[in-house]
Order: structure tokens, then C-alpha cells, then sequence
């Protein structure tokens, strides 16, 4: 696989690992069944509420990935697993503590508050898949991250438009494109003083 097409791979990946964090976050994670015989669904967003950030943030790194160079790359591979072990420890936190993943919902609905007495009126608390899911989720932008920073060097440069130091031709021949950058810098192309 050459290059720019691993490169495409890896930001089509990025957006589709962002995206699946973003629907883990809307859907249901946990069925709580209460002693009173009331069932409460926690969504996502109350069991794991920076879901959403993390989820936008990975969207956001697969754009700067599109233009940044070798160097800034290998950072953004890094960034990519940190927000990976992020997304991870949102799974395990609400698969280790349900409850507390729960507290907020829980305490809307029955308009109780206090830890130990949310406990206390849980009968049974069923999760879904999301949680796991997420966990998946989050080790795939890990490796994702880690694919980023091994391969980016292979990637090929930014375009042209991307890069801060316009380049000269080596022969002196001007380009189309040097035409109008004349043009936007104020001189005459057509003067032949450069």
C-alpha cells in the first residue's frame, strides 16, 4: 500500500472511530430496575458524559492529520492514543461502578440524592453492550494512534498550498501557479521583473 493511500486509510478510520464514539455516547448503557419496581434507562450521556469530547476531539485530530507535516504528525499520533486510553477508562469506570455511572439518573428520576441511599434502592442493574463497545473503541484509537506514528513518515509531504515556504522551480520556469501568486502579492506577472 503506498503512501497516500495508507495515509486516506487512517483518516477514514479516524473519522469512523470518532463517530462510533459519538453514538456510543447517545445510546442506552445501563437498565436499572429499582425496589419500588420502577425501570430506569442510563444513557450513555449520563454514564459517561466526556464521551461526546473525546469522541470530537478524535474528529478534530483526523483534520489536523489531513494537513500537518512529518513531525507534527508523530504528535498527533500520540495525542491519538492518549484520547484512546481516555475513551477506554470511560468504559471501565462505568463497567467497574455502574451505580455511580447511574447516580445522576437515578437521581432524577426519583429525586433522591446521596450515594448510599441510591445504592440502597437499586434492586438489579443490567448493562448493555456500549460499555464494551466503547472499550473497543478506545483500544482501536490506540492502535490507530500507534499506526499513525509508525507510518506517517511514509505518508508523502502536506500539499503545496499547506506549506508555509513557497518553493522555487529549479529551472526558473514559471508555473501557472506562480502567475497567480504574483498576482496576489501585487506585481505584474507580465512585467518579467521578479
Amino acid at each position: 500500500m503506498n503512501g497516500r493511500r495508507l495515509k486516506y486509510s487512517i483518516l477514514a478510520a479516524g473519522v469512523v472511530l470518532g463517530a462510533l464514539a459519538l453514538l456510543a455516547w447517545t445510546q442506552d448503557w445501563y437498565s436499572v430496575t429499582l425496589t419500588t419496581g420502577d425501570e430506569v434507562v442510563v444513557p450513555g450521556e449520563a454514564a459517561a458524559g466526556g464521551l461526546a469530547a473525546l469522541g470530537l476531539s478524535v474528529l478534530a485530530l483526523v483534520g489536523a492529520l489531513s494537513i500537518a507535516g512529518p513531525v507534527f504528525r508523530i504528535i498527533l499520533g500520540v495525542l491519538a492514543v492518549s484520547i484512546g486510553g481516555l475513551v477506554i477508562a470511560s468504559g471501565v469506570i462505568a463497567v467497574a461502578d455502574p451505580i455511580s455511572a447511574a447516580t445522576s439518573t437515578i437521581s432524577e428520576a426519583t429525586g433522591l440524592a446521596g450515594s448510599q441511599s441510591l445504592r440502597e434502592l437499586v434492586a438489579s442493574i443490567s448493562p448493555t453492550a456500549w460499555p464494551t463497545v466503547t472499550m473497543v473503541i478506545g483500544s482501536l484509537i490506540v492502535i490507530l494512534g500507534l499506526v499513525v506514528i509508525v507510518t506517517s513518515r511514509s505518508w508523502g509531504g502536506s500539499p503545496r498550498r499547506f506549506q508555509a515556504v513557497r518553493l522555487e522551480n529549479a529551472d526558473g520556469e514559471e508555473t501557472p501557479a506562480d502567475v497567480w501568486d504574483a498576482l496576489s502579492e501585487g506585481r505584474d506577472p507580465t512585467s518579467g521583473a521578479r
